[in-house]
């Protein structure tokens, strides 16, 4: 008898064309109806059901309910890291389902990763303060220094609310087209809502991809060259 995890649930799951495309659009973080998901998929309406009651009973999504109308969402942050895991897996190894196109060097650029900034600008941010003594890494693992803290203050950002959450803070994620990592955790989804809270950026439509405007993009790279 074998023990441990299964994780062929999982892969079978994530396998299938129809059901990776919805996970995919699902790693924007946000909440999307039924129809939307079958449109993002190229499956039909009841297809899109048994798709969705499948990957809700293995975990990787939640349902939520809003008056008569159903949305669904990837199930928490642990899902959202499985995923981009597996899509920087995939893209070292040459697996890209589509040639790049118009929309391939914003998503590069920046990008939603679930609920935090992905691409060159969320490794930049990174790597600007692990070099400035704000984070300090320990392989995977990630803390925010005194100094971060007081920095993070200054940019608007309640740390003892994130502290007090039962979420990491600070961590790393494995970016699939910057091949590094962008910081995680709620300080990064706290930093991303920052920018688009004070225009620096806004998300495009129907896209992961977040666009700064000429301000905001040059706020940023004041803060994180």
């Amino acid at each position: 008898m074998k023990e441990g995890p299964d994780i062929s649930q999982i892969g079978a799951l994530i396998g299938d064309p129809a059901r990776a495309n919805m996970l995919t659009a699902l790693m924007g973080g946000e909440a999307l109806t039924a129809s939307e998901l079958a449109g993002a998929a190229g499956v039909t309406l009841p297809t899109t059901s048994a798709h969705l009651a499948k990957l809700e009973a293995g975990g990787l999504i939640a349902q939520r309910k809003q008056g008569r109308h159903r949305y669904f969402a990837l199930a928490d942050d642990e899902a959202g890291r499985l995923l981009e895991s597996i899509m920087g897996y995939a893209a070292n190894r040459g697996h890209l389902r589509t040639r790049p196109g118009p929309k391939d060097p914003a998503l590069r650029k920046a990008r939603v990763c679930y609920n935090h900034l992905a691409g060159d600008y969320g490794v930049r941010l990174l790597d600007r303060l692990v070099a400035d003594g704000d984070v300090t890494l320990d392989g995977d693992e990630a803390a925010v220094t005194p100094a971060g803290e007081m920095r993070m203050a200054a940019l608007g950002i309640d740390m003892p609310a994130l502290k007090a959450q039962r979420r990491p803070v600070c961590r790393t994620c494995l970016d699939w087209s910057e091949r590094r990592s962008h910081l995680a955790g709620s300080l990064g989804e706290a930093l991303l809502a920052r920018f688009i809270a004070t225009g620096w950026a806004k998300r495009e439509k129907n896209s992961r991809a977040v666009r700064f405007t000429g301000e905001g993009e040059r706020e940023f790279m004041a803060l994180f060259p």
